[in-house]
């Protein structure tokens, strides 16, 4: 009797919670709804008028065309945005995770001075947001863009990625440390021993122990890269989504279910790689990491 009331109280918990949790989540769930029906109709369901919505893929076809209009306007090549896109969070995840993942080992690991100071100004950094730092890095921008027309584009994608990396790494850092503090000495002690270098034993035998951390740091800057909009106008010489839709909103002529289209294109990706880690997420505990 006593073990099955403490079942029956830890369902009604996980109940509770799953309620207020739908609760919660229930404004973005019915925009986001919304937002993908309206890409599939004559209008916006926000009009709540039903009896005049049809379903179409008019938007999606005008879409793939590049073409924010019923009629006219200019064509633009949407997978050249998408691969603007990508290239940005991609690099963005990368840098944010390689140099989380040396930093975080390197302080968890090795003693030296200043280091609590280190850490203490990196949480700092990562707490000023990044537009105001943006007149500092465009003056950067600015002195350091090449004079040859023919790198800058080329220059703008890697300072683009480089500046909104650093606004991710201290909170990759202190992340990617604390897995790494949850690592017993041991499992690395014997490599050392045999003559392994740190980041042999880095690369080789922690880096695994380690995975949903890795993917957990991965996602989140893949997501600051993506969904960023202020650096990537700032800096950008291409187009990303993110500035596409942007762009089209200011204009008259948008066909909003059109735009709705693209919102949705523009989300896709991210929720395909956010449930696609989940697996590798579910492993983190509270208490440490699942062997």
């Amino acid at each position: 009797m006593v073990t099955g009331d403490v079942e029956t109280k830890g369902r009604i918990k996980e109940i509770f919670y799953l309620g207020v949790l739908l609760a919660l989540s229930a404004p973005i769930l019915v925009v986001f709804v919304l937002l993908v029906i309206s890409s599939f109709g004559n209008q916006m369901a926000t009009n709540f008028d039903f009896s005049a919505f049809r379903f179409t893929l008019k938007n999606w076809r005008l879409l793939f065309e590049g073409r924010m209009a019923i009629t006219g306007g200019v064509r633009e090549n949407i997978w050249l945005h998408f691969l603007s896109t990508a290239v940005v969070a991609g690099g963005v995840a990368f840098l944010t995770t390689f140099v989380g993942a040396l930093t975080g080992y390197a302080i968890s690991r090795i003693k030296f001075k200043g280091r609590k100071i280190l850490l203490l100004s990196m949480l700092l950094i990562h707490a000023l947001p990044g537009s105001v730092l943006i007149v500092g890095v465009y003056f950067l921008y600015r002195v350091l863009m090449p004079q040859n027309l023919v790198f800058i584009r080329y220059f703008s994608f890697f300072y683009v990625i480089l500046a909104r990396a650093a606004l991710e790494v201290p909170l990759s850092v202190w992340l990617m440390k604390g897995f790494f503090d949850l690592l017993p000495w041991e499992t690395e002690w014997s490599a050392l021993v045999d003559g392994a270098s740190r980041f042999l034993v880095w690369r080789k035998i922690l880096l695994p122990l380690i995975k949903p951390g890795i993917v957990a740091v991965l996602i989140f800057g893949f997501l600051a890269g993506w969904q960023d909009l202020i650096y990537v106008r700032t800096f950008l010489i291409d187009r990303t989504l993110a500035t596409f839709i942007e762009s089209n909103l200011e204009t008259e002529m948008a066909y909003m279910p059109l735009l709705a289209a693209a919102a949705t294109f523009y989300l896709l990706p991210t929720i395909v790689f956010y449930i696609s880690s989940q697996q590798l997420l579910f492993k983190v505990y509270a208490g440490g990491i699942r062997r």
